[in-house]
């Protein structure tokens, strides 16, 4: 089995009710009502959604004499808005994020991966066009899609840390980000302020390994990065336990406050817990917290 093709089937198992990621997703898409994933307004559209009373300005063709006989009023039958939404996804592809402290564990990357397509899945399932920023993999809707966005998430950077890549975000759109954030802070805000500016509504998910929150390093160690450019060595690990730990502190109060201010979701998800609870988590973000 190709590497995309292990992806696809990972990330259909959790996605719905059956174990290899599609069944899983499923499951969740039942769970959060995603059938028709954020569409309950009046708009265009074939579904009938209710009746308003007339009001001034409707044309006389719209009104349902129907249901306008059965009493003194007379009423509008309004249908559903269906206008799909495009959905722009990155997936940090640096080496920092092929990290894992135990073997049990999955890598980060690995874990972000299975998030995206299973996103990916619920999405294109819900009517949506989802697609990658910084490759040409521009949103759309399909089997086919899926299969695209399996084979090109299987890609990885030399880069230690990941920026990201506003390449191909469209204006007045959604995106989902799911990223280590370990590299610069400046990036991230550059391409947050950046997206808000564009009026692109976004979800931030904050992914970690459980040792890169609990720090429990003691003695002689030496700490590399995953690339390979940078060590540094120490003989008591756990001094630099506290320092550590303040600085992890303030990066996660600094992608919050960035969040809040350009109208973005944050979410904390550990590759210790499970993947659907994360999946779950995003799509609730997507279907509730998002206005059209």
């Amino acid at each position: 089995m190709t590497d995309a093709a292990h992806l696809r089937a990972r990330s259909e198992a959790e996605a719905a009710p059956l174990p290899p990621l599609l069944a899983r997703a499923e499951h969740l898409a039942g769970t959060v009502l995603l059938g028709e994933h954020g569409r309950r307004r009046a708009g265009m559209g074939n579904d009938f959604w209710q009746y308003r009373p007339v009001m001034p300005g409707d044309a006389r063709r719209d009104i349902d004499w129907r249901r306008s006989g059965k009493s003194d009023a007379q009423f509008v039958r309004q249908l559903e808005w269906q206008i799909a939404q495009s959905v722009m996804i990155w997936v940090d592809d640096a080496a920092s994020m092929r990290f894992s402290s135990d073997a049990s564990l999955p890598e980060k990357a690995d874990r972000a991966r299975v998030l995206a397509l299973a996103v990916s899945i619920l999405l294109n399932r819900a009517g949506e066009r989802v697609g990658l920023t910084g490759q040409a993999l521009p949103p759309r809707r399909g089997e086919t899609q899926i299969l695209r966005l399996a084979e090109a998430l299987t890609q990885e950077s030399d880069e230690d840390y990941g920026t990201p890549d506003l390449n191909g975000l469209l204006p007045h759109g959604r995106a989902l980000f799911i990223s280590d954030f370990l590299g610069s802070i400046d990036a991230v805000r550059a391409a947050l302020t950046s997206a808000a500016d564009r009026g692109v509504q976004g979800v931030l998910l904050h992914l970690l390994d459980p040792a890169e929150e609990a720090f429990p390093y003691r003695g002689r160690t030496i700490f590399e990065s995953m690339g390979g450019t940078m060590a540094h060595e120490t003989l008591k690990a756990s001094d630099l336990r506290d320092r550590y730990l303040e600085r992890l502190a303030e990066r996660k109060d600094e992608l919050q406050s960035l969040c809040a201010a350009t109208g973005w979701h944050y979410g904390l998800h550990h590759s210790s817990d499970p993947a659907q609870s994360a999946l779950l988590w995003l799509y609730r973000a997507f279907d509730g917290g998002m206005s059209r």
